[in-house]
C-alpha cells in the first residue's frame, strides 16, 4: 500500500484513512442510538468502573484488583445484557441500508407485484378517529406490513376482521375488554387487539404525553415503516408517530392526508372527491 505520510514514527495510508473514517461513523452511530436514553448513563457508569479497574490495579490493591477483575472478565457478556436494546437498534440500522431492504427490489419480480387491493381505505379510520377525539375516547392504532408486526399481534388477541368505524369504536370504548392497548391493522383488516407495544425510553419527550405516546414512539423507533395513530383519552388531540417522530394534534383533514401518503403513497384528493361529489349531486336534485 503507497505511503500517503508520515507523523513521526506513524506511516499514514488511505487504508488507514479510510479505517478512522468507518471507525468514526461506526461510534457515531452508536451515540446516535444511545442519546437521549438511560444508555448512556450505563455506558458511563460501566467507564467507571473500568477506569477504577485499571488505577486499583496501577497502585497494586490486590483484592480489588482480584475482585473487579473478574467483573472485567465478563464485561462482554455485561454489555450484551445492560446494551441488547441499544443492539437491536444498531442492527436494525444496518438492516435499513442495506440493498436488501429495498422493497423495489423485490417487487420488481413478477411473483411479488402486489395489486391496490391491499391498499387501505383509510376513511373508517379518520371517521372512528373523530368520534373518539369527540368523546375523548383514548385510542393507539398501529399501521404496517404483517410480516414486521406479527410478534406484537400475537402479544394480544387475534381478530382478522374488517375494518370499519363501529368496530373500532367499539374496540376503544373504556368498558370493553380489548380497549386496553393497541389494534394493529394490516392488509385492510383488523389483525389483532390488546396488543402490548415496546415504550421508548427517550428522556426528552414531554410529561404531557402519556404512556400512549410513548408506546407509540418505541414501535416506530423499532418497526420501520410503522405508522401509529394516537387519540389523547385527556385532550381529545390526534397524533401520528412514524420513524420516531410525533406529528401532535393534527386535525381530521391532516390526518386522513397524512395517512393516505404514509400508507399509499397518495395525497387522498381522489378519495375526498368520491367523497363530496355525491353530495354536490344531492344538493342539484
Amino acid at each position: 500500500m503507497p505511503l500517503l505520510f508520515s507523523i513521526g514514527f506513524l506511516e499514514i495510508t488511505w487504508v488507514d484513512i479510510i479505517d478512522v473514517g468507518l471507525v468514526s461513523y461506526l461510534l457515531y452511530q452508536l451515540y446516535k442510538l444511545m442519546r437521549g436514553s438511560v444508555a448512556v448513563k450505563i455506558f458511563l457508569g460501566f467507564l467507571s468502573i473500568y477506569m477504577s479497574y485499571l488505577l486499583v490495579k496501577a497502585a497494586n490493591m490486590k483484592l480489588l484488583t482480584e475482585i473487579l477483575g473478574q467483573f472485567m472478565g465478563v464485561g462482554v457478556i455485561a454489555l450484551l445484557i445492560l446494551f441488547q436494546q441499544e443492539i437491536r437498534k444498531f442492527l436494525l440500522l444496518i438492516g435499513k441500508t442495506t440493498a436488501f431492504n429495498n422493497e423495489a427490489l423485490f417487487r420488481s419480480f413478477p411473483w411479488r407485484r402486489e395489486t391496490n387491493d391491499n391498499q387501505l381505505n383509510v376513511s373508517p379510520v379518520v371517521e372512528a378517529a373523530k368520534a373518539m377525539a369527540g368523546a375523548s375516547t383514548g385510542a393507539l392504532i398501529v399501521f404496517g406490513r404483517e410480516s414486521e408486526l406479527r410478534f406484537f399481534a400475537d402479544s394480544g388477541d387475534e381478530m382478522d376482521a374488517v375494518i370499519s368505524k363501529r368496530l373500532l369504536i367499539s374496540i376503544f370504548n373504556k368498558y370493553s375488554p380489548l380497549h386496553d392497548g393497541a389494534v394493529i391493522i394490516c392488509k385492510n383488516r383488523v389483525k389483532a387487539a390488546r396488543c402490548i407495544l415496546p415504550v421508548s425510553e427517550k428522556e426528552d419527550i414531554p410529561a404531557a404525553f402519556g404512556l400512549r405516546h410513548r408506546a407509540a414512539i418505541g414501535l416506530t423507533e423499532v418497526v420501520e415503516g410503522a405508522v401509529v395513530m394516537v387519540v389523547s383519552e385527556e385532550t381529545g388531540q390526534i397524533s401520528l408517530v412514524r420513524n420516531g417522530e410525533l406529528m401532535h394534534n393534527l386535525s381530521v383533514q391532516e390526518l386522513r392526508t397524512k395517512l393516505n401518503y404514509y400508507l399509499s403513497g397518495t395525497d387522498g384528493r381522489a378519495e375526498e372527491k368520491v367523497a363530496v361529489e355525491p353530495r354536490l349531486e344531492g344538493v342539484k336534485g
